[in-house]
């Protein structure tokens, strides 16, 4: 099921059932588990460790090294799991020495056309990208999130699970998780009610996120102190645990 027009190094790893298009070149020390397709015009560099079930459409490259001025060379790898969709003209940069050596991408996510993921990101699963969304390096990206088309997203930021990020936006800050941001810079607008009725969150689940977001965002108090009123919502609300989460691993203050 591999084209002959295809060129496959010799140390690659190809499980059963994998399908590779003409002119497709796939590294070495790339692995492709069972069931995956890859189209024509695909670039596939190592290390690159790719798991079962996935879709790479044509002039995507996977698993080049990162532009990055202190990459120099040292041995890195990108490693994608199960069931994802990589659209067309998809970049995925493997990792630096100088961070994780590793860019990681989870399960079932959908990686629209022209999506870029920098050096060290970490996606979780079932997150949507959308075309010409663009991630720095070190970026972590919840799951369930959902990146609209042509947002920018700085280096080190992390963006919380069930998090909806508004078309066009510029993400220099945390997204607290649940919440829905907009704007170059990115505001907060509320929480991602629509995107958690859809994953079949209670009612009473949502009405107690977005207590927890009214607390964070419309009291006037630092994080802190927001996080002393939302500790006790735990016992009674567990979805709010998610959000104190985002908030106590924030590094680079949260988007507001």
């Amino acid at each position: 099921m591999i084209d002959p027009r295809a060129i496959v190094d010799a140390s690659a790893k190809i499980a059963d059932g994998v399908e590779i298009g003409p002119w497709t070149i796939v590294g070495a020390d790339v692995e492709i588990g069972e069931g995956s397709v890859i189209s024509s015009h695909v670039v596939l560099k190592g290390p690159t460790k790719i798991g079962r079930n996935n879709r790479i459409y044509q002039f995507s490259t996977i698993g080049d090294d990162t532009p990055d001025l202190k990459y120099k060379g040292e041995e890195t790898r990108l490693v994608i799991g199960d069931n994802n969709v990589i659209r067309e003209g998809v970049t995925i940069h493997r990792g630096t020495i100088q961070d994780r050596s590793e860019t990681t991408i989870g399960d079932n996510n959908l990686l629209m056309a022209y999506v870029h993921v920098g050096h060290d990101s970490v996606i979780g699963d079932h997150t949507i990208l959308v075309n010409n969304a663009a991630l720095a390096g070190h970026v972590v990206v919840g799951d369930h999130a959902i990146v609209a088309g042509y947002a920018l997203i700085h280096q080190y930021c992390q963006i919380g699970a069930h998090s909806f990020v508004g078309m066009g936006s510029g993400v220099a800050k945390d997204v607290t998780a649940y919440t829905t941001v907009m704007g170059a810079p990115a505001e907060a607008k509320g929480i991602n009610s629509e995107g958690l009725r859809r994953r079949g969150f209670s009612k009473e689940a949502i009405s107690a996120i977005k207590q927890a977001y009214r607390i964070t965002f419309r009291q006037g108090l630092t994080v802190d102190e927001a996080l002393q009123q939302l500790r006790p919502m735990v016992a009674k609300n567990p979805e709010v645990e998610l959000y104190i989460d985002s908030l106590n691993s924030s590094t680079r203050g949260i988007v507001r």
